[in-house]
């Protein structure tokens, strides 16, 4: 698989994509559900996500597609989007842990206090991937993709400045999160393959595609008319990773131009550090102290 044309059709599928409302997730959401999958768009605003949702709609009549309330920022927020999920799912197939925020400039926090980047783009993907995961392991083959960025390769883990509360640097904080992303996916891996688990974990990564992700850095911004790709050609490498059919666990894609800047998927490298076992299992172990939330593996 390389473009949206290759994608099978994936009709009696349920998939999840968060941050759906604009850039990549949208993308990704629109051509899970013109392939046939059912797809709850999972938004902090459901005024946004009812937007997108309509101008898909309008494109494709026949498309299967709900909008739930989900603050990633929120662990009762979290709860509560599985708590209702579950109640009308009994499975599910794909799993796109794809919103996020980036290089925020002030040191803000989450509802429960972790920094921003950090309790948004990790641990809230790992507390609702666990909650979730009951019901991702009644499906054969389920797959949970996590969206990282090239930016993983500056990102540094600190367990004593997890938060940021004794240093904070935005770009620093975001490559935290973005590696974290990456070493939950890989040890996510390890362990349903050690369990004999039926579920995929791999991870994607878009390149430079402009978004209004980069909205707080204005370098980026003005460097998105010179080097970004569409947010048709981001969501690519999150597409490959969900639906194509030869795509292991612990599988990486991201374009395969220059830089992994632009350009259609294939399987990428991620850091030495991402590959840390002895760094993920303590990272997990953080991340459940954190959460509260413990995984059935």
């Amino acid at each position: 698989m390389r473009t949206e044309s290759d994608i099978q059709d994936l009709s009696g599928k349920t998939a999840i994509v968060t941050g759906a409302n604009s850039g990549i997730g949208y993308e990704t959401a629109r051509v899970l559900a013109v392939k046939g999958a059912s797809v709850i768009m999972a938004c902090r605003s459901m005024e946004k996500g009812e937007e997108a949702a309509s101008s898909i709609r309008s494109a494709h009549l026949e498309v299967q597609i709900e909008v739930m309330d989900l603050d990633l920022s929120d662990l009762a927020s979290i709860s509560e989007f599985v708590g209702f999920l579950k109640s009308k799912y009994s499975s599910l197939d794909i799993l796109c842990n794809n919103a996020g925020v980036m290089m925020i400039p002030e040191r803000t926090e989450t509802a429960d206090g972790f920094e921003m980047q950090f309790g948004t783009n990790h641990l809230g993907h790992f507390a609702l991937t666990g909650l979730l995961f009951d019901i991702l392991r009644n499906s054969p083959e389920a797959r949970v993709v996590t969206v990282s960025s090239v930016v993983h390769r500056f990102g540094r883990v600190d367990f004593e400045n997890l938060n940021a509360e004794k240093l904070y640097n935005p770009s620093g904080a975001y490559g935290l999160s973005k590696l974290a992303n990456l070493l939950f996916t890989y040890e996510i891996g390890r362990r349903v393959e050690n369990a004999g688990i039926d579920v995929i974990a791999a991870a994607a990564h878009p390149g430079w595609t402009g978004t209004n992700l980069q909205r707080y850095t204005r370098v980026f911004r003005f460097m998105n008319h010179f080097v970004s790709q569409k947010p048709e050609m981001g969501a690519l490498p999150t597409l490959f990773a969900a639906t194509a059919p030869d795509v292991e666990g612990g599988d990486y894609f991201g374009p395969r131009g220059l830089m992994e800047m632009r350009g259609y998927p294939k399987k990428v490298k991620s850091s030495d550090d991402s590959h840390d076992d002895d760094l993920a299992k303590k990272l997990w172990e953080a991340s459940e102290e954190l959460t509260g939330v413990l995984f059935d593996i």
